[in-house]
């Protein structure tokens, strides 16, 4: 066998130092354009056609409750005399005669109740404060879950011990008796201070129910996402770049925002559009025993509490708003899926 010489020199290779071609440029570049967090999200969401569907729903449903009202000749507490429990597209017999006379009377597109109350702009404004209920409660959720549980999960020690000792004994409450309970030692002082106090008269107006849903929710709901932001930041600040990030001076806030809130995004915003079903369902609950809201303000939980009692003979009653907590139901958990993919960080295409 051929001894192999290896040849060895110190004289640098001038060839190597040479510019790139074009060609050769081009072939290095494996980076994309830089784009802010907020940007890049937003391109992903709108290649989830799924998700970009249910948000038009979503706007279509917001504009049927919150616009379309304004333009209705009928309102949610006007009782029409005569066209009590009428089908949906019936007149009643006084109606008919207006229209014999060349008279012009907008139908009831979905019936009416056993008030004679148009169903169709109860059903808007019903989708309108269960919306608000569960839009507005969602938000006080993510705002006191998310930062009890990043406070909890970034200090550890004791302080995470003595916080979520306390939201132990919260989850221990059974919570139907402490929302009665809760909505029962509210509601009263509510209404005397709105009655007493002239800056505080907008409680009338709101409505002492919901004020006292609000204050619930902002009691007892935010400890579930409390646990799910605590178990994220517990993986979380344990990773190199939370490390490198502490080497290099930043804050204990700016660390907090910059790094560890912005790698739970898709987690907070997953269980913020799923809070606010669940928070219509115990609207809806509320409504139903008689506790929720007043009337004659309508929910989709209390117009389906009084559709119960005529199921059998006037069924549509209860199938409009049926379908409309499935339909808001269904286009949340669609959109909230598509939020989670496209600013989740560790989903990168």
């Amino acid at each position: 066998m051929e001894n192999s010489k290896i040849k060895l020199s110190l004289q640098l290779d001038v060839d190597a130092f040479l510019p790139a071609d074009p060609e050769e440029k081009q072939s290095l570049v494996v980076m994309r354009e830089s784009v802010s967090f907020w940007r890049d999200g937003i391109r992903r969401f709108k290649k989830n056609k799924i998700a970009m569907t249910s948000l038009v729903v979503i706007i279509l449903i917001l504009i049927f409750a919150f616009i379309l009202p304004s333009f209705y000749p009928y309102s949610y507490e006007q009782q029409i005399r005569g066209s009590e429990n009428l089908a949906p597209m019936q007149y009643s017999e006084k109606e008919l005669a207006i229209k014999a006379a060349g008279g012009d009377v907008f139908p009831h597109i979905l019936g009416t109740d056993s008030l004679g109350r148009d169903t169709m702009v109860r059903l808007m404004y019903g989708s309108r404060i269960s919306l608000l209920v569960g839009i507005v409660a969602s938000v006080l959720v993510l705002l006191i879950g998310s930062i009890y549980g990043t406070i909890a999960g970034y200090f550890g020690g004791k302080v995470d011990l003595i916080m979520m000792r306390i939201v132990d004994i919260i989850y221990t409450v059974p919570d139907i008796l402490i929302i009665i309970l809760l909505m029962v030692t509210f509601k009263i002082p509510l209404q005397n201070l709105a009655n007493t106090v002239p800056s505080f008269d907008w409680i009338n107006r709101v409505g002492v129910g919901l004020i006292c849903i609000f204050i619930v929710f902002s009691l007892l709901y935010w400890v579930g996402m409390a646990r799910i932001v605590r178990s994220q930041i517990l993986s979380l600040k344990e990773l190199e770049y939370v490390t490198a990030a502490k080497a290099l001076g930043s804050s204990n806030g700016k660390i907090i925002r910059k790094h560890l809130l912005t790698n739970v995004m898709g987690t907070l915003i997953v269980t913020t559009t799923l809070q606010i079903p669940s928070a219509m369902f115990t609207e809806s609950f509320l409504s139903f025993i008689g506790i929720g809201v007043a009337a004659p303000m309508p929910s989709l939980g209390s117009m389906t509490a009084l559709a119960i009692d005529g199921v059998y003979s006037y069924p549509y009653r209860l199938l409009a708003p049926a379908l409309m907590i499935s339909l808001i139901i269904f286009s949340f958990n669609l959109l909230g899926d598509g939020l989670r993919d496209a600013f989740d960080p560790r989903l990168k295409d």
